[in-house]
């Protein structure tokens, strides 16, 4: 990439379902430049197996739907938002299917599967990789459109505000706008300056925090930690959904791999968990057993490990007919082959690991931020949709409704009112140092991990909380001291934003002194009397 500098109508950051469903929807009336971290294909969206949850069924309603949804978020979520979602799901699926994505079907009708915490069944899918079939028609469409450009290999650093521009950075927080963000070329170490008049956050999870995660290695929490350095309002950061059943393996890669998940789908589909003595554990936990919501699905096993001492449990479908196994769940039954796990004939080791962010950057109902001109959509943005604990399937869903609303509201935005741009800086790193030795980068990034995985994983304490915030706080210290004093390189800025990702989640979970849906604390283990959001804002950008 030879342009220091790059304009365009919109900036899109991240080449998920959510980035690139809103860059199809903004392409007809706006220039759209999408950057991704990696190739198009490497997002949380490729990896979702089970599927994407809407009202199809005549059997089904959008009542039950809602319901459904607000019983799994323990009472915190937003019902306005969660109608909007739902009542918008058809329409959505319609659009995804009109591009060529290719559901599964049953004679002749959409295939409707099961899955935890869900009443009936409305969970499209295309077998147990949903994903990857969204994504694939997705990029597809997005390659063939004039108006969008795709930037790979490339690393959001920060968003431009006032705050990079020495004569506005005393300007007042509730007006603070975003002009667009500084990126990295990963490729030549260069960086360039895009300016936008609007700009969307679509850059998934969090995952990478955690020593254990079903996430790719890029989900390092990017627009999350840009958006609360930029002053940007966050909340319900607390809620870490673990998915309580990634395939157990004995090595483990500190520095990035991620779990091989074993869909929801699999206990819908009749999988029992048990011991490693062969017992079901489950009916002492929840009248639902295999298909209650995943919290306590999670907590159940990590109970059952502790008092074991053992490293996983077994999740079984041994008992099924071995050619419905294979035929529902190909990937799955591959990849465990793969293994030496015949997933028909023996049961499947099994643990919990982090999986979703139910909190991130607040939005409204066009997913607008608190910053002018700055939106975010999918699972960096916080709807309300999903309150305490995140519905399964819900999260394809919520990407491309929110996505959709923001391309709705982002025409008249760019339409109707002239963005007026300041004199923005080109990115100024003079006299930093090129980093000649990463042992700082991967010793931090492991600490942070296990700190995390320790202190502010599944069961939390004060205790834990504190030390965690302890560590995190020394470890912040020491990456800013080296980011401030080293040319920029991917590596570094994303341990710089998981980092600051920690520090927002144990500050949040610290904040809420209950216990409820994701959020389980030994020291608060009831419910408060009231359900209130956990906001967190940087009032010093």
């Amino acid at each position: 990439m030879n342009n220091s500098s790059l304009h365009s109508d919109v900036l899109i950051i991240g080449s998920g379902i959510a980035g690139l469903f809103a860059a199809l929807k903004i392409a007809p009336y706006a220039n759209v430049i999408l950057v991704t971290k990696k190739d198009r294909n490497e997002s949380n969206t490729n990896y979702a197996q089970g599927g994407i949850a809407s009202v199809i069924s005549k059997d089904d309603s959008f009542d039950k739907h809602i319901q459904d949804t607000l019983i799994a978020g323990a009472g915190l979520c937003n019902e306005k938002m969660v109608r909007i979602m739902v009542e918008e799901g058809p329409s959505r699926i319609k659009d995804l299917m009109d591009i060529g994505t290719h559901f599964s079907e049953h004679e002749g009708r959409l295939d409707l599967a099961l899955e935890g915490g869900h009443s009936k069944p409305r969970i499209v899918h295309a077998k147990d990789l949903t994903g990857k079939e969204i994504e694939s028609a997705l990029v597809t469409i997005v390659n063939s459109l004039k108006n969008i450009r795709v930037i790979e290999n490339t690393i959001a650093i920060d968003l431009i505000t006032e705050h990079n521009i020495e004569n506005l950075r005393s300007s007042a927080l509730q007006s603070r706008t975003c002009w667009g963000a500084y990126v990295l070329d990963a490729k030549s170490g260069s960086v360039i300056k895009i300016s936008s008049s609007a700009t969307i956050l679509a850059t998934g999870g969090l995952g990478q925090v955690y020593q254990h995660t079903t996430n790719p290695r890029i989900a390092t929490g990017d627009g999350i930690a840009m958006a609360y350095r930029a002053g940007a309002r966050i909340a319900n950061m607390e809620f870490i959904q673990f998915h309580p059943t990634s395939l157990y393996s004995h090595s483990k890669d500190f520095l990035g791999e991620q779990s091989f998940l074993i869909s929801e789908a699999v206990r819908g589909f009749g999988g029992k968990l048990l011991t490693r003595n062969g017992i079901e554990f489950m009916s002492k936990y929840d009248e639902r057993k295999e298909l209650a919501p995943r919290d306590i699905v999670a907590r159940a096993i990590d109970s059952e490990l502790k008092k074991s001492g053992e490293e996983f449990v077994y999740l079984d479908i041994t008992h099924k007919n071995i050619d419905e196994v294979k035929n529902h769940f190909p990937n799955i039954y591959n990849h465990c082959l793969n293994l030496g796990i015949d997933i028909a004939r023996q049961p499947i080791p099994v643990v919990p690991a982090a999986h979703y962010s139910c909190g991130g950057v607040i939005v409204d109902e066009y997913s607008r931020t608190s910053l002018n001109g700055l939106y975010a959509c999918g699972e960096v943005a916080m709807t309300g949709v999903h309150g305490a604990n995140r519905l399964a399937s819900n999260s394809l869903l919520e990407a491309v409704v929110f996505a959709n609303r923001a391309a709705l509201n982002l025409k008249p935005f760019l339409t109707e009112q002239e963005v007026v741009f300041p004199d923005i800086p080109d990115w100024d790193d003079s006299g930093t140092l090129t980093a000649e030795e990463n042992v700082l980068i991967t010793h931090n990034l492991k600490e942070v991990k296990t700190t995390m995985w320790d202190y502010v994983s599944i069961v939390r304490s004060n205790q834990r909380l504190e030390r965690a915030a302890k560590r995190i706080y020394i470890i912040s210290d020491e990456v800013e001291d080296f980011y401030k004093r080293t040319k920029v390189f991917p590596e570094l800025l994303e341990l710089r934003n998981l980092i600051a990702c920690a520090h927002i989640i144990i500050k949040s979970a610290t904040l809420r002194k209950e216990s409820r849906g994701l959020h389980y604390t030994l020291d608060y283990p009831h419910l408060a009397p009231k359900a209130e959001d956990s906001v967190l804002q940087n009032i010093n950008p």
